[in-house]
């Protein structure tokens, strides 16, 4: 075997044996590091020859620089060989991997179902054989393939396979190391550096082998490759020269092995390099003569590439041969290769773009069309940073300024808007301007310069100003079918909610009302829902159902989170919650971080509402992690407010108001209206948790006013019943009354099952009688209103005081009761310790807890309650009962307030029968 030929590599052939045992027991994925040449090309091939001797199947891949720029080109090298079995998936699945490998035709769908689809493919394969997955040089692999290793990487757990990835010390990779076990493989020691040049240059004289050690230091290639260079040189008295680059070094001597190649060869080989996946067929179409790949026979005697007969490709010995091949070649020649190429890939339209463009040597039109096209294709893929590259060199190519400053301007704006690449975006604007000084005005320019002024020092009114110019000025006829205009419109609409003022939204509607033959269907549903959904939200329910009917099957990001906004204020972000989710993963995938922050922002709101607070504050500091980092700065207000009221809720009270000032500082000077009257959300419920009614009562005042439901401040809704419960506890009862009057004149409750129980809370506060009691009692009772665990825990608990002072105890116990599990299950302490209180007040007593407690136990509440105290984890428990982890948590956190106890040992006590009680 080869292995045996790998002098001092004992201790990595070793380690690579256990990286394959894991593999076919349980799964397992590494990273091996390495200098350039040290050897992890031949430790690969190694480890490939022990996978096969241990029956494995093996299937490789490797990165190519010359690739890089085309999603998926490393997964389709890896998977080839497999293709067959794609047809074994699930119909979804299998559309999604043959589409991105370029073996379907169809609508490209996210990373997260590709990952998926490879993932199953995987775990298909490996149930017949266990197997090896080797991708070297990934440093070089695109951004799309190197998604789907690292969620492979991640997910082998329990499954047949191991994949083993290489990459160069000090090289940036697409693949996030997380969850990969590193391999560092280090140069040779000088005993075994010496044993490799003796074996393969026995008569070599003792001083050319000293220095070759020396000049090598370690690394296997040049210990290999140098000594036809050293032997042929004239020797020379004086000092020898210092230890230089080794790249240098090798480039150098691989030109002098190149020049005795043939050129018909060496142009071959160029095409190789520059054809990057290897596959023969490509390059027999690309030299389209009779001789086939007859000219590269010098090459593979010369060790320099071998063919794979089986798999019909074609690989280099190592990856610094085709850096070599390319240095030494002419730019015509490097011109005629992928002139070539883009012959042979007519039916790739991505590739043959690429190709088209590295052979263009001046301005051409019509490959810069084709680019521009690959750019929007790859687009609704999510890979955003590969659309951006292509929207830039497509910009280089293009004919007209106009035609340049247009596709960097888009560029620009897709690097503001969802790369994150703030100041790349910044010198793509700057570019634009100078190439078409025109293009400012453009909608492309317009909407990247407004996502820069909100993320710089600029402000919400100037953006606002630049963009309605913008819109007006530009020559779109107020085509709905406009991708630049319509993406212009959302911009628009978000800047009009910043500014909080009726003046922003009159532009923004009358260009909505002039779009024709409609406006598409989000951006309709959003202008109703999420500008005054007060005065225009339940227009749009139905069109909100039909809306949120496609997310299943959704694949835009974009979409899926504009979809999201839209659904805000009608309470429907949990219809919402799993294509969020989708979003989360991909962003944590390398995905682009402003879908990733979006879908963040919906997670949390609904977390907040239906009681994941735990949850809830985990997404937040992710969120603002990412704003930290990726360039958003302006988003992060969103996760300080999040962070703020669960804050404000849990009791931390001095927490609260420091995050709101922190908005609300950052927000006036900048004109975010909106944020500034967010900031009185937090203030309210801390006051209101520290007892300051009256307090409470003045911050929701400063978001909307008593009797009034302030126009374009959507955000007033939440903070309706704050506001009539300071009220009515401070004798405001006029202004109490005027609100809820408000509230019923608009008709919230007839946006969501939320407002109707808000509402209903409200009036019963305020007028007290039996009709408002039993229209609250029987939204409390109706199963809609169990999702709601904030808002039904507070009006819960205001029912059960007016209940026990109307001298009702048992119905008060009732309602205070279950005002307390969800409180216990968001740890909201202020809450729950009054709550407490109004149980004690109300004949309630911890004494009694064990034996009322548990006839209030429901059925599955006490089988939980005993596995857990018979000393089960949650996640056993779950798996017991087929129930999610989390569910099992909030289960016993309504659990042990209602036996009194505050721990798993006092679970157990609490169910154990008393020893003293008569039998």
């Amino acid at each position: 075997m080869a292995s045996t030929a790998l002098f001092g590599r004992c201790a990595e052939l070793e380690q690579l044996s256990s990286f394959l045992d894991s593999a076919r027991q349980r799964g397992d994925a590494w990273l091996m590091w390495g200098e350039p040449g040290v050897g992890k090309s031949a430790l690969m091939a190694a480890a490939a020859e022990l996978a096969i001797t241990s029956d494995m199947r093996v299937l490789r891949a490797s990165g190519s620089e010359f690739e890089a720029h085309v999603s998926y080109s490393c997964l389709n090298q890896l998977l080839l060989p497999v293709s067959a079995d794609i047809e074994r998936l699930p119909p979804a699945l299998r559309e999604a991997l043959l589409v991105a490998l370029g073996f379907g035709v169809g609508t490209p769908t996210d990373a997260l179902m590709v990952c998926n689809a490879a993932l199953l493919l995987v775990r298909t394969v490996a149930t017949e054989a266990s197997l090896a997955l080797l991708v070297d040089d990934v440093q070089w692999i695109d951004r799309a393939s190197a998604v789907v290793l690292g969620f492979l990487a991640r997910r082998l757990d329990g499954v047949r396979a191991g994949l083993l990835a290489s990459a160069r010390t000090g090289t940036v990779s697409f693949l996030d190391p997380r969850g990969l076990t590193e391999m560092i493989v280090q140069p040779l020691d000088r005993a075994a550096s010496g044993q490799l040049v003796d074996v393969n240059f026995p008569e070599m004289p003792v001083r050319i082998r000293e220095r070759l050690l020396d000049l090598a230091q370690g690394n296997p290639l040049a210990l290999t490759e140098l000594p036809s260079t050293l032997l042929g040189a004239v020797p020379h008295a004086g000092p020898q020269p210092e230890v230089v680059p080794l790249s240098d070094r090798l480039q150098a001597m691989f030109a002098a092995r190149f020049a005795d190649l043939p050129e018909s060869t060496r142009r071959t080989l160029l095409l190789a390099t520059f054809e990057g996946t290897g596959d023969v067929r490509v390059l027999r179409a690309a030299l389209a003569d009779e001789t086939g790949l007859a000219d590269l026979a010098p090459a593979e005697r010369a060790q320099l590439v071998r063919v794979d007969d089986a798999t019909g490709r074609i690989a280099f010995r190592h990856p610094l041969i085709r850096s070599a091949i390319v240095a030494g070649t002419t730019h015509e020649e490097r011109r005629t290769a992928h002139v070539a190429l883009a012959a042979a890939l007519t039916g790739d339209r991505e590739r043959c773009a690429w190709h088209l463009a590295a052979a263009a040597v001046g301005p051409d039109e019509s490959v810069a069309e084709l680019l521009e096209e690959s750019a929007h294709r790859t687009m609704l893929r999510g890979d955003v940073f590969a659309a951006v590259a292509a929207l830039i060199r497509a910009a280089e190519l293009s004919g007209t300024d106009a035609g340049r400053g247009r596709r960097l301007s888009e560029a620009a704006y897709i690097g503001a808007e969802a790369s994150g690449a703030i100041d790349d975006a910044k010198a793509l604007l700057n570019d634009a301007r100078r190439a078409a000084p025109d293009s400012t005005g453009s909608l492309h320019a317009a909407n990247a310069a407004a996502f820069l002024m909100l993320n710089g020092d600029g402000d919400v009114a100037t953006a606002h100003r630049l963009l309605v110019g913008a819109i007006e000025t530009a020559e779109h006829r107020y085509d709905a079918r406009d991708p630049a205009l319509i993406e212009a419109m959302h911009t628009l609409m978000l800047l009009c909610w910043y500014g909080s003022a009726p003046e922003y939204w009159e532009p923004f509607y009358r260009a909505l009302e002039r779009l024709e033959p409609r406006p598409p269907d989000v951006l309709s549903l959003a202008s109703r829902t999420f500008p005054d959904p007060v005065r225009t939200g339940t227009s749009g329910l139905a069109s909100s159902r039909a809306v949120l009917a496609t997310l299943a099957d959704e694949t835009d990001p974009t979409r899926i989170m504009r979809v999201g906004t839209a659904s805000v204020y009608l309470d429907r972000l949990g219809d919402c919650r799993e294509s969020s989710w989708r979003l989360v993963r991909q962003g944590r995938e390398g995905g682009a971080p402003r879908r990733h922050l979006g879908a963040l922002m919906h997670l949390c709101l609904d977390d907040y509402l239906v009681g994941r607070w735990d949850e809830a504050e985990q997404f937040a500091r992710e969120g603002q992690q990412i704003c930290d980092t990726s360039g958003y700065s302006f988003f992060a207000w969103y996760f300080l407010y999040n962070r703020a009221i669960l804050a404000a809720g849990r009791g931390r009270f001095d927490e609260a108001y420091a995050l709101a000032d922190e908005i609300t500082h950052w927000a006036l000077p900048r004109g975010v209206t909106a944020a500034a009257l967010f900031a009185q959300h937090p203030r309210t419920l801390a006051a209101l948790g520290q007892g300051d009614f009256d307090r409470a009562f003045h911050h929701a005042a400063a978001m909307s006013p008593p009797g009034v439901l302030a126009a374009y401040v959507p955000h007033c809704m939440w903070v309706m019943f704050d506001l009539v419960e300071a009220a009515v506890r401070t004798g405001r009862t006029v202004e109490a009354r005027a609100h809820v009057e408000a509230m019923q004149a608009a008709g919230v409750a007839g946006l969501s099952t939320r407002m109707a129980l808000i509402q209903a809370a409200g009036e019963f506060l305020v007028f007290d009688d039996d009709e408002t009691k039993a229209r609250l009692e029987s939204l409390l009772s109706s199963p809609a209103a169990e999702r709601w665990v904030w808002d039904a825990s507070r009006v819960r608990l205001i029912l059960g005081e007016r209940l026990r002072r109307a001298r009702s105890a048992s119905e008060a116990r009732r309602h205070l009761l279950a005002a307390c599990d969800g409180f216990a299950a968001m740890t909201a302490e202020p809450w729950l310790e009054r709550t407490r209180n109004e149980l004690r007040a109300a004949g309630h007593r911890p004494a009694d807890a064990s034996s009322a407690g548990l006839i209030a136990l429901t059925a599955q509440e006490l089988q939980i309650a005993r596995l857990a105290a018979s000393g089960l984890t949650n996640k056993q428990i779950a798996e017991r009962m087929y129930l999610s982890h989390r569910t099992v948590g909030a289960h016993l956190y309504r659990i042990f307030p209602k036996l009194g106890v505050t721990s798993r040992a006092g679970l157990r006590d609490a169910l154990s029968p008393d020893p003293e009680a008569p039998r």
